[in-house]
C-alpha cells in the first residue's frame, strides 16, 4: 500500500475491484466504512460477484472474470476525452511530458521488438528520446505527437464504452457511472482510493490490472495524498513482510534480486542493477543500492566479507537460466530432477495450481519435510481419501517428517501488514512441549548439515561456514537479535563528511538506512527495515496512538518502512511551489523557509520549484504513464484474454489473444482446454467464516462453514436442471470437484462477444487434512500459466463444466 488502512477513511470515492473487503479483510474494511460516514465516501464495487463487499456499497456491476484492463482503460479513455485530469499534478509530477522514442509502436496487439521465437520483447525502443546532453526531451505543452500523453490517448482510444461492454459484459451505463464518480476525484480537493487484492494479482495481466490502476490515479493526482494511493490489502498479515524480507527465488530483502551466473563481479553486478540518474539532480534514491547491498552482505557474512573478497558477493546464490519459481519446480520434481523439499508455513498441494501435477511432483521425492502447527493436505498427500485424493499410499516411496512449529501467538516477534506498518505482538501463550519455534529447527538443521559436511565432506561448506551466526544462544536464536541484525548497526563510527561529527559509533545500532555505507563499515539486514530498532529502543513496539493531523497518521504507533513514513511519495500532495493540493487533508507544506509536515518527508529538504520532483524513486523524479522497460508485457497495459477464455478470440485483435509474453512451460501446454468443452468460467474466492487453510484445523470453524460448496447464477442452474443444495461435479481440463450447489442471485451470467458467460464461483477452503467434514481442492481444477512479470497463477478465471451427480463423495 502507497498509504495504509486508517487512511482509507479519508477518500472521497473507495473502489473495491479485485477483492472482496468486506468478506476477506472485515477488521480492516471499518475503514471504507468510516469514510462513508465522515465523507459521505462512494463505495463503488465491480466484481463477478455480488459479494459482502457489494451488499454495503451505493454501486456495483458484474464484469466478466480477467478483463479489468478493458474497463480500467476505459476510465482512462473517459478521463482524457473529458478532460478530468489534475493538469499541473500530471504535467509535473508525471511522464505525461516525455517524448518517447521514433521506433516504439503498438500494432495488432503486439508491442515493437517482440520476437515470436523467444517469446520476448527487445525492449530497446521502449525509451525517451535525449537531447545533445543525454537527457529526455520533454513538450510541457503535450503537442508533440511522440509525447507519452499523446501516445496513452492514442493507445486507449479503442476502449470505447461499446467496446467495453463487448469484452467485460458490463452495461455501458453502469461503466459510464463508474467512469464519471471516478472523475470526479480529478479536483485537487477529492481523492478516490483502490482497494485490490488476489482478484487482480492472480491472472496472466496480473501486473498490467494494477499498473492501469495507478495510471488512473495519477492522472487524477492521486498518489501521495491522504485518501489516494495504491493500496494492495494482503490475504494475511505477514505476506508483506514475506515479500520485504526477499522470499522470492529470484530476490534479495529489500526488492534487490539476486545475481545470475553472467554478475561475474560485485562492481558489475551493481553497475547492472543501480538505475543512473536520467534527469540532472533527480534524487533517484536507488543509486544508493550498493550501500544497500553491501550493508546486506556484512549483515550475512560479517568479518569474513571484506572489500578484497568483494564482501563475500560470489557466495550468493545465483538464478538460474530458467526462471525457478514454484511451477519450474514442480516441474523438476515431476521429472525426478528433486530429492528433497523443506516445505515451511505453507500447503502447496492446495495453494499451487493444478493440485494433481503438485500431487505427482512429491510422489517422486525421496523426501518431504514439513514445518508446520497444523496437519496440512501436503503434508498428508500419500493418503487415499478416495475420489478426493485417490492414491495408493503403497506407490509413494516419499518419506514425510512433520516438525512441528509454533504459531504467531506462542512467541514474540514482529508482523507487516499490508500498509506496511512493523508491529510488535508478545508471546500470548505457551506451545506444546513438542513444537518449536522455526528458526530453531532451522538452527538446528545448520548445526546439523555443518557436523556432516566436516565429517563426510561436500560441496560449498566455506559458504555455509561464512555466514554470520552471532546469537547468544546459537540453537535458539530470538526475536529481538533477529529484529536488531534486520535493522543494521555501524561496524565503524560512522562520520559526517562534511562536517566530521560522529553520527553513529562503532557497534551501535542505525536510526535510518541514509547511515547505510558501501565501505564495509555497516551492516544490516534489510535496509528499508532499518529504524525498526534503534539506540532508542524497539520501535516496533510504539503504542502512541496520538493523531493531531486528524488523517490518521499516528506516527507513535509501530514503525512503518520506510523511515516510519505512512503515506509513501508525499511530496506529491503539494503543488510544485509546496502549497497543499488540499489544505484539509494537508500532508507537507513550504511555509517560505522550510517545510511543515504531519508525515514523514518523502524528499529530503528540498525547496519548491528546484529541479527535485517527488518520485524519488525514479531515476526521473517523475512517475510513469510510459513504463519503459520495466515490465515485460509492455509499457501500456492492454487487455489480452485469459489463457482459457470462453469467447475463444479478443475483440481488439483477433490475431494476438493471449499476453504473448505469458509464463507457460512446454509440458504445461496441453493441459488447457476450450470453451467447447468447458463452456463456464471458474474463479475461486475467500470466505469470512475461514482462513485460507488453517482454520480446517478448527471445530468452530467448520462448524460455521461445513460444507464445500460452490456458486452458480439462477440462469445457469436452470439450464442444468440443478436446484440448491445438489451434489454438483466440477470438471476442468486438470481434475475435477464435487461440492454442493449453492443457486443464488450474487453470480450473474454477462453478454461478452455475443456470448452468455456463466461463472461459477468455487471458494477455496476445501481439502482433506481437516476435523470437519472433508472437502476437495479448488486447485484441482485451476491451470499452470503465470503472470508474465511474476508468475503468480491465474487463479481467477479457467473454463470448467458442471453436471449434477447423485453419488455424494
Amino acid at each position: 500500500m502507497t498509504n495504509h488502512w486508517v487512511d482509507i477513511k479519508n477518500a472521497d470515492v473507495v473502489v473495491v475491484m479485485g477483492g472482496n473487503a468486506a468478506e476477506a479483510h472485515p477488521v480492516g474494511f471499518r475503514w471504507a466504512i468510516e469514510a462513508k460516514k465522515q465523507n459521505s465516501a462512494k463505495l463503488m464495487v465491480v466484481d463477478p460477484r455480488f459479494n459482502r463487499t457489494a451488499s454495503v456499497a451505493d454501486f456495483y456491476t458484474p464484469i466478466r472474470s480477467g478483463t479489468d484492463i478493458a474497463m480500467l482503460l476505459g476510465v482512462i479513455r473517459y478521463l482524457l476525452a473529458n478532460d478530468k485530469i489534475q493538469h499541473e499534478y500530471v504535467k509535473h509530477y508525471t511522464n505525461a511530458s516525455f517524448l518517447v522514442n521514433e521506433g516504439f509502436k503498438f500494432e495488432d496487439g503486439l508491442f515493437s521488438g517482440y520476437d515470436a521465437e523467444t517469446r520476448q520483447y527487445d525492449k530497446s525502443t521502449w525509451s525517451y528520446q535525449l537531447d545533445e546532453n543525454g537527457q529526455p526531451k520533454r513538450d510541457l505543452t503535450f503537442q508533440d505527437p511522440r509525447c507519452v500523453i499523446n501516445l496513452l490517448k492514442a493507445h486507449v482510444e479503442r476502449y470505447t464504452p461499446e467496446m467495453v461492454e463487448r469484452i467485460c459484459g458490463t452495461k455501458q451505463k453502469a461503466f459510464l457511472e463508474f467512469a464519471e464518480t471516478i472523475a470526479s476525484t480529478s479536483t485537487p480537493e477529492r481523492t478516490t482510493t483502490f482497494l485490490y487484492a488476489l482478484g487482480w494479482t492472480q491472472h496472466s495481466v496480473g501486473s498490467q490490472n494494477i499498473r492501469s490502476m495507478a495510471m488512473i490515479q495519477l492522472l487524477l493526482g492521486n498518489i501521495g495524498m491522504a485518501g489516494g494511493g495504491v493500496n494492495a490489502l494482503r490475504g494475511h498479515s505477514n505476506v508483506q513482510g514475506s515479500t520485504d524480507m526477499g522470499l522470492f527465488p529470484s530476490m534479495l530483502t529489500g526488492y534487490m534480486p539476486l545475481p545470475t551466473e553472467n554478475d561475474t563481479s560485485l562492481d558489475a553486478f551493481l553497475a547492472r542493477i543501480t538505475p543512473k540518474t536520467t534527469v540532472e539532480g533527480q534524487v533517484n534514491y536507488w543509486q544508493n543500492t550498493p550501500k544497500f547491498l553491501v550493508s546486506l552482505l556484512k549483515s550475512f557474512y560479517g568479518d569474513k566479507a571484506t572489500a578484497e573478497n568483494e564482501y563475500c558477493f560470489h557466495n550468493l546464490p545465483k538464478q538460474l537460466p530458467k526462471k525457478l519459481d514454484p511451477m519450474q519446480y514442480i516441474n523438476m520434481m515431476v521429472e525426478g530432477k528433486v530429492n528433497g523439499y523443506i516445505c515451511q508455513g505453507y500447503n502447496p498441494i492446495a495453494s499451487y495450481p493444478d493440485s494433481n501435477k503438485v500431487r505427482k511432483g512429491l510422489s517422486k521425492l525421496k523426501f518431504l519435510v514439513i514445518l508446520d502447527p497444523l496437519e496440512t493436505d501436503t503434508s498428508n498427500f500419500w493418503q487415499n481419501h478416495g475420489e478426493m485424493n485417490d492414491v495408493n499410499p503403497a506407490d509413494i516411496q516419499t518419506e514425510v517428517f512433520r516438525l512441528p512449529t509454533i504459531c504467531f501467538a506462542e512467541e514474540d516477534g514482529s508482523i507487516a501488514n499490508s500498509g506496511r506498518w512493523l508491529q510488535w505482538h508478545w508471546k500470548a501463550a505457551e506451545p506444546p512441549k513438542e513444537a518449536k519455534p522455526d528458526v530453531d529447527i532451522l538452527a538446528e538443521i545448520r548445526e546439523v548439515m555443518l557436523e556432516m559436511y566436516h565429517h563426510e565432506g561436500g560441496k560449498s561448506i566455506d559458504t555455509i561456514e561464512a555466514t554470520t551466526w552471532d546469537y547468544a544462544n546459537p540453537a535458539e536464536p530470538k526475536a529481538d537479535e533477529l529484529a536488531k541484525e534486520i535493522n543494521g548497526y555501524a561496524l565503524e563510527d560512522i562520520v559526517d563528511p562534511t562536517s566530521g561529527q560522529i553520527l553513529v559509533k562503532k557497534g551501535e545500532l542505525l536510526s535510518s538506512f541514509a547511515q547505510l555505507r558501501n565501505d564495509g563499515t555497516t551492516a544490516s539486514g534489510n535496509w528499508i527495515y532499518t529504524g525498526q530498532w534503534t539506540p532508542k529502543g524497539n520501535q516496533m513496539a510504539n503504542r502512541d496512538n496520538s493523531d493531531p493531523s486528524g488523517l490518521g497518521n499516528t506516527l507513535g504507533w509501530a514503525f512503518a518502512w520506510p523511515a516510519n513514513r505512512r503515506i509513501v511519495y508525499n511530496r506529491a500532495s503539494a503543488d510544485p511551489s509546496g502549497k497543499p493540493w488540499n489544505p484539509k487533508r494537508q500532508l507537507v507544506k513550504w511555509n517560505g523557509k522550510n517545510w511543515n509536515y504531519i508525515d514523514v518527508a518523502d524528499f529530503g529538504s528540498a525547496p519548491p520549484n528546484s529541479n527535485v520532483t517527488p518520485f524519488i524513486m525514479q531515476p526521473e523524479g517523475v512517475s510513469r504513464l510510459f513504463a519503459l522497460d520495466k515490465l515485460v508485457d509492455g509499457p501500456f497495459p492492454e487487455h489480452y484474454e485469459p489463457i482459457e477464455s470462453p469467447i475463444g478470440t479478443n475483440p481488439l485483435h483477433p490475431n494476438v489473444v493471449q499476453n504473448p509474453v505469458v509464463r507457460i512451460l512446454d509440458s504445461d501446454k496441453a493441459s488447457f482446454g476450450t470453451a467447447d468443452e468447458f463452456p463456464y468460467v471458474g474463479t475461486t474466492y475467500r470466505l469470512t467464516e475461514h482462513f485460507h487453510f488453517w482454520t480446517k484445523q478448527s471445530m468452530l470453524n467448520m462448524i460455521a462453514q461445513p460444507d464445500p460448496f460452490v456458486e452458480i447464477g439462477e440462469a445457469l442452474a436452470q439450464e442444468k436442471g440443478i436446484v440448491n443444495g445438489d451434489t454438483v461435479k466440477v470438471s476442468s481440463k486438470r481434475g475435477f470437484i464435487k461440492a454442493k450447489a449453492v443457486v443464488t442471485k450474487r453470480v450473474r451470467s454477462v453478454q461478452a462477444d455475443g456470448k452468455t458467460i456463466h461463472t461459477v464461483g468455487i471458494p477455496i477452503h476445501g481439502g482433506f487434512a481437516t476435523v470437519g467434514k472433508k472437502g476437495y481442492l479448488a486447485n484441482s481444477l485451476t491451470g499452470r500459466v503465470g503472470d508474465a512479470n511474476t508468475q503468480t497463477p491465474e487463479y481467477k478465471t479457467f473454463l470448467v463444466n458442471i453436471e449434477k451427480v447423485t453419488e455424494v463423495a
